[in-house]
């Protein structure tokens, strides 16, 4: 089975409350020197077989984002070994 990731974030040029609220909220929990925060989502799509990434881009393209306030980036996630 593959696995692809789909990261959607807000454009640089929308705003980000949410992003706000975590920056406005970290002083409170003793955490200095971070000027700004973008929160995004992480979608994992699995494939049976080989992974299709330009059936990945369709699905993020027409259902996963908003292409007017959001871009997207697909990735294959590569398995990780286990270590015994």
């Amino acid at each position: 089975m593959a696995r692809v990731v789909v990261d959607v974030m807000l454009k640089p040029e929308i705003l980000d409350p949410q992003g706000e609220a975590i920056v406005n909220a970290l002083p409170r929990l003793g955490v200095t020197g971070v000027s700004s925060v973008r929160v995004g989502k992480r979608i994992e799509i699995e494939f049976d077989g080989e992974p299709d990434l330009d059936q990945a881009r369709e699905i993020a393209d027409k259902l996963l984002a908003n292409p007017v306030i959001e871009d997207f980036t697909v990735r294959v996630e590569q398995e990780e070994s286990v270590q015994p």
